[in-house]
């Protein structure tokens, strides 16, 4: 009987895995520093290095809680200069940090059309837009902080070439319309604005939402057709929000206020985090969070997400407000740990500030 020769492979090394992912390996190119961890004390602080695709100097933030879903970077634009032009297959928020300037967008071959932004400002790139950002002042920096989809597309095409030169236009997205940034939008029942430019995040009013935790108000943002969203919540001095939870991604940062955050997975030992304007943090998937304001000011955070009500990418309805006891993400306060509220009046007392939570029991 003949017997066929089995075909030669090459050996490789089974304990060589590698551990890198490809937007790992992309973002390591870039020349910038990147910032990882639970939290980030002042994205204002962060040092920032020389970026040249940008045309600015800047750094990423992957805390660990994002879970390859999005990242973050924070981007400076010298003084009367602009960055470099860019288009890219993810999605993008901006929150400007501070500085006043412009942005420019318009798809291949088609008008260009300009708004004017500053401090507080928020919007989003639609997807695979052309686009670059102005400095407006030619005495300092303006700064901004940008929430991205790249981990998510990087990892799913590992193609540099296709994800930031592609000429593909999403004309249902953006068409290079007039006054497409001017402002404007739909204001909904459930608390979602649907707009593509929030002019002042950390002045604009939100909607009372009791279910969250006493005197919280919250509004959601719904931005330039992104699978991307936002929301601004808000809470008085002396109060804090109801622990939840939910999927990984959401980027959490202080606007106003002091305080602190509890995060933990179910059953483990809480972490705490401290915070005032300008810090970071981002709860890992399923970990229950809860904000506390202890300082003498009301509180205010911006969260920046993989997550929109109109664009889902998993079906159903969004439970942050209904009890784990009711098949929700959220712990009511008779149900969380006496220990919580305890530590909340230590905290106010050494700040003044009068404690108006509910009784508890």
């Amino acid at each position: 009987m003949k017997t066929e020769s089995l075909p030669s492979y090459e050996r490789i090394d089974r304990n060589a895995e590698r551990m890198d992912t490809p937007y790992d390996t992309w973002a390591a190119s870039q020349g910038v520093d990147v910032v990882k961890g639970f939290g980030v004390e002042n994205v204002y602080e962060v040092p920032l290095k020389w970026w040249e695709r940008m045309g600015g100097n800047g750094v990423f933030i992957n805390l660990d809680g994002s879970g390859y879903l999005d990242d973050a970077y924070v981007c400076s634009i010298p003084p009367g200069k602009s960055l470099r032009p860019q288009r890219h297959l993810f999605e993008e928020l901006v929150y400007i940090l501070e500085g006043r300037g412009a942005t420019t967008m318009w798809q291949e071959n088609g008008p260009r059309q300009s708004f004017e932004w500053q401090k507080g400002s928020l919007f989003a790139i639609p997807l695979n837009a052309c686009y670059q950002h102005f400095n407006g002042q030619g005495d300092r920096d303006a700064r901004f902080i940008s929430v991205t989809s790249a981990p998510l597309v990087f990892n799913l095409f590992h193609c540099e070439d296709f994800i930031l030169n592609n000429p593909y236009v999403f004309s249902d997205r953006f068409k290079g319309e007039d006054g497409y940034f001017g402002g404007k939008g739909r204001l909904y029942n459930d608390r979602v604005l649907e707009t593509n430019f929030v002019a002042d995040a950390i002045s604009i009013e939100p909607i009372a939402w009791h279910e969250r935790g006493k005197g919280n108000r919250t509004i959601f943002f719904e931005l330039a057709e992104s699978t991307m969203g936002a929301h601004v919540s808000q809470f008085p001095v002396g109060i804090y929000k109801k622990a939840h939870r939910h999927g990984p991604g959401a980027h959490v940062m202080i606007l106003t206020g002091q305080g602190y955050s509890f995060m933990w997975p179910e059953g483990a030992e809480r972490m705490r985090f401290g915070w005032g304007p300008g810090s970071l943090v981002v709860p890992p998937e399923g970990w229950f969070h809860q904000h506390f304001n202890s300082g003498d000011q009301p509180a205010r955070y911006l969260a920046l997400k993989m997550l929109s009500r109109r664009h889902k990418l998993v079906p159903g309805k969004i439970k942050s407000d209904v009890s784990v006891k009711q098949g929700g993400m959220q712990i009511e306060y008779e149900d969380e740990d006496p220990e919580i509220r305890r530590l909340f009046e230590e905290e106010c007392a050494r700040s003044g500030a009068e404690v108006k939570m509910p009784k508890s029991g």
